[in-house]
């Protein structure tokens, strides 16, 4: 099953890294969210990806080009015009990756229409590039393919925007930051989708996926719910990214399972 990952947005609210990137290349621990984003569905088996890309989109090409080359062992002949030969590839990631360019400016819908012709299977995974989440991948396919849906999304309690006092009388016996809330769900952004989604959407620029077409799903009854009680979290500005690598350098990165 091949995966999708959009990766063209040009991320305003975290605009003191994006001005010279885009956001799926912003690092947390060192390395480019969308290379954990990779690891992850990776970890699950999925090997082949779709990078729908926009905003900078040659910065992404360009990254993964250079790991490829940079992690590996190879071997270079300055007489002739021929690519490098690799001698040892790199484990680092094992997987493989078709660029696709979607337009700077187009919206999520519209850049998943404009990939239709490169699904082959009946089902794909999708999913943005700038969250991280320790859904079990394989167990979010297999309740998909059994509900028959044309959609299913991962349903997260989202984190709280500040921490939590655990209290003995008046004593603090625990402070944790940004805690999973324990009421209410919203769409935590890996999904698995049918071809038929494809129905729904155009390649207009101003086409969107969740204003529109997985609205359009749910009133037809055809959009479901994978409840993920476990950890999630999006990069959606400077703070989130800082925690993102607070929990990576102190060890406690619950998606990092490689």
């Amino acid at each position: 099953m091949q995966v999708v990952i959009l990766c063209g947005g040009k991320g305003t609210r975290i605009s003191e890294e994006t001005m010279s990137k885009p956001k799926p290349l912003v690092e947390i621990g060192g390395k480019p969210i969308l290379w954990h984003i990779v690891k992850t569905y990776t970890y699950y088996g999925y090997n082949k990806f779709i990078l729908a890309l926009g905003y900078k989109g040659d910065m992404i090409k360009e990254y993964f080009y250079n790991l490829r080359i940079f992690s590996s062992d190879f071997k270079l002949n300055f007489k002739s015009n021929n690519n490098p030969e690799i001698i040892k590839n790199s484990n680092e990631i094992d997987c493989e990756i078709l660029f696709v360019d979607t337009g700077e400016s187009t919206l999520k819908g519209g850049r998943i229409k404009k990939i239709q012709k490169y699904i082959s299977s009946d089902n794909f995974h999708l999913t943005y590039g700038d969250g991280v989440c320790d859904v079990d991948l394989r167990k979010l396919e297999s309740y998909h393919v059994s509900n028959n849906s044309t959609a299913t999304l991962t349903a997260v309690h989202p984190p709280s925007r500040f921490g939590e006092l655990k209290l003995k009388g008046s004593r603090v016996m625990e402070f944790e930051e940004k805690p999973q809330m324990n009421k209410g769900y919203i769409n935590g952004g890996f999904f698995v989708l049918n071809k038929n989604v494809f129905n729904y959407l155009t390649e207009d620029d101003d086409c969107d996926f969740e204003f529109g077409a997985l609205q359009n799903i749910a009133r037809e009854n055809q959009l479901s719910a994978y409840k993920h009680k476990g950890f999630w979290q999006c990069m959606d500005n400077i703070r989130d990214r800082d925690y993102l690598n607070y929990l990576i350098k102190s060890k406690k990165a619950p998606w990092i399972n490689w």
